[in-house]
């Protein structure tokens, strides 16, 4: 399908939908084509920085708080998912939806991306041996953690790309920018 005659009559930013080769690719509302791997890693990374940051401000509360394992890392992976929704949502509502909207561009552009991430992150920090009790200051938290990030970024990005591409996940968010 001619991508162009979609838009006739609108200006419309096609360098924002830039894919392989120059050509450009529709990963928006109409929920046909394909993304683009550079779009799909750049919502990976979007995602992956909030979780980040709240993962790891989860382990550091619990850790400081003297919490065990299993409530520091619900503490953990519930900052992960906040911190990753706020940065879309703040986005958003920048661009001028109401904060109702906003939250719900949130949920759908965020929550299969950040629990993908969670889980593969969480799983390799689980399963590493000793990483669930090494303490922050210990090399081994800190690279089955940045581990964790690393292999979930790789897996997410595939995940991200195919829901880009039927207009789900990111490209909702797409149409505010």
């Amino acid at each position: 399908m001619d991508h162009n005659a979609q838009h006739t009559g609108a200006a419309h930013d096609h360098t924002a939908h830039e894919g392989h080769r120059g050509r450009a690719t529709h990963h928006g509302a109409h929920g046909h084509g394909g993304a683009s791997w550079a779009t799909a890693a750049k919502a990976t990374l979007h995602c992956l920085t909030g979780c980040a940051i709240g993962e790891i401000l989860g382990m550091v509360i619990g850790t400081a708080l003297l919490w065990g394992n299993v409530p520091t890392m619900v503490l953990a992976i519930g900052l992960a998912f906040l911190f990753g929704y706020s940065f879309t949502l703040f986005a958003v509502l920048r661009a001028g939806l109401d904060f109702k909207a906003a939250i719900k561009v949130a949920l759908a552009a965020d929550t299969v991306s950040i629990a993908v991430m969670e889980l593969v992150d969480n799983a390799i920090i689980a399963l590493t041996p000793g990483a669930m009790d090494a303490h922050l200051s210990d090399g081994l938290f800190w690279s089955a953690l940045l581990g964790g990030f690393a292999v979930a970024f790789l897996i997410t990005t595939p995940v991200n790309k195919w829901m880009i591409g039927r207009g789900k996940g990111h490209a909702v968010v797409h149409a505010y920018h």
